[in-house]
Formats: C-alpha cells, structure tokens, sequence
C-alpha cells in the first residue's frame, strides 16, 4: 500500500527534507528537490544508487568480518545499514550536521534492533576531533559522503581536512569519498590530488562517460595506505547495472594531468548540479 502522506522536516539550514516512497518498500530522501539517499528498512543489503554502489563494493573488499566504521555524512543511514548487515558485529559512528535529518530517516526506517551504530551530531570537520579517543588509528573505514543541500562544503575537500581522516584510520584502514562534479571534472581532480598527497594511495571508481566529462554525476575515492583488491573491485563494478571501472597508477596520473590539491586556502565546494540533472 502506497503511503498517503510524504514525511518531510524543516531542516535548521532551511532546506526541506522528505521522504518520498519509491515502491516495493523502499523510500528516497530528497533534500531540496536533490535525490539524497535510498532505502529500504526489509532489505539493508539493497543499494540502488550508482555510487553507493560502487562504496559497497569497496566494503565487500575489506577482510573478512566486523569493522569499525566512521561516516561522515548520515543520508538515510543506508550505508550504516548495510555494513551491519553483511558485517554483523560491527561498531559504527556517524557524523551528521542535522538533528532533524535523522529524526526524519529514523520515523520512516529506522535502524536494526541491535544495530551498534551511534550517531552524533554537528559539523563533520569539528566531530573529527571530538570523536573517542580510542577510535583514532583503529577506523577500518572512513566514508566521507557530506552535502549541504547539492554542494560539498570547501572545508572537507582539503589536504588539511583529509590529514584529520587519516589519523583515524587502521594501518591497512581506507577512507571512501563520494565527489560529485560536472563535467570538467576540475573538482574531483583536485580532491584526489589531496587524496594522494595525504595517503598516497588512490584509485577513482565511476563508469566510463563520467570519467570523460560526459555529464554531472559522482567520482567515487578510495585512499589509504594500502588499498584493498581493485582487481575484485574492478570485476563487481563491471557486474552492476551501470558498469563501472577503476582508475589508478599511472592511469590515474594521467588522469589528473597536475591538478593540484585542494587546500583550506583555496578550496571551493562542489559544483551545483544545472537543471534537468536528477529529472
């Protein structure tokens, strides 16, 4: 049965957040006209979205068993969802600006009984460091997935913002990052200039067109320093629906032809989609 009414909340930005029912139990978090998130509460291990997707497969490619995961950016909690499900005693922190973002995803789908997933609350940057202390160097996974609206903030693209994510991570922990850029790409090169600079290690997942500045659309960014398979991460983007590929080495060095690193001086946010993008 179709749901009669839409949930929605009025966010302390300003923007209008709702969740819109998209069928087959599945809900779609909108913020401001832009598609968000996907879930569905029944069956955790779907993810529909391209890019999260293409997280996914770099979760499945992490060693066997639980992690401890921070992500930086709540959405609909789907990517939280999904690790506890196909990672069954894993401890998860999240990072969310707004309260009332989550009050909403939780109404509509809430969490797993049980689910070991503590979200806290304020800007991403700022909760890095007021995380316990006992996560710093122990972070299997750091997702950095933060929008404000249709933009990525300026101040979690940098070299300085990606040295506080790397004093999280395990020895052979990685983070993941969502960019999305249009097409010139100049955002998403600069962001992983800064991936590289600080971890020295990255490789760039997305499907071919994007990749050649076809359209708006996401760059997913896997850093570390050490990076797991690309090879099984490379066959399963292959697999899905839109194909995909990873781009790394010297390949990836072309890639970004000398783009230079986003730095706290100089960055920008992330371009705003045009008109007709999520139609």
């Amino acid at each position: 049965m179709v749901p009669v009414e839409t949930p929605s909340r009025r966010l302390s930005s300003g923007l209008h957040a709702e969740m819109r029912f998209a069928g087959a139990g599945g809900w779609q978090l909108v913020v401001d006209g832009t598609p968000q998130s996907h879930v569905d509460p029944e069956r955790p291990e779907l993810l529909v979205y391209e890019y999260v997707q293409q997280i996914g497969h770099v979760i499945d490619a992490l060693p066997p068993g639980p992690v401890t995961a921070v992500h930086l950016g709540a959405g609909a909690l789907t990517l939280p969802r999904y690790v506890d499900a196909t990672r069954p005693g894993s401890r998860q922190q999240v990072i969310e600006l707004e309260p009332l973002l989550v009050e909403l995803v939780r109404e509509v789908a809430p969490l797993p009984r049980g689910a070991s997933v503590r979200v806290r609350y304020g800007d991403a940057r700022e909760q890095l460091g007021r995380l316990p202390a006992g996560l710093r160097g122990s972070a299997d996974l750091v997702v950095v997935d933060v929008f404000s609206g249709s933009q990525t903030p300026a101040h979690v693209t940098t070299v300085e913002f990606h040295a506080l994510v790397r004093d999280l991570l395990a020895p052979d922990g990685v983070v993941v990052v969502n960019i999305a850029d249009d097409r010139t790409l100049a955002f998403a090169k600069r962001q992983l200039a800064a991936l590289h600079e600080v971890h020295g290690e990255v490789a760039a997942l997305a499907d071919p067109g994007m990749l050649k500045g076809r359209r708006f659309g996401n760059v997913v960014a896997v850093a570390g320093a050490a990076l797991p398979d690309l090879d099984a991460i490379g066959r399963a983007l292959r697999r899905d629906p839109l194909p995909g590929k990873v781009v790394s080495g010297a390949e990836l060095r072309r890639f970004l032809g000398g783009a230079l690193p986003a730095r706290d001086a100089d960055a920008t946010p992330s371009p705003a989609p045009g008109r007709g993008v999520f139609g």
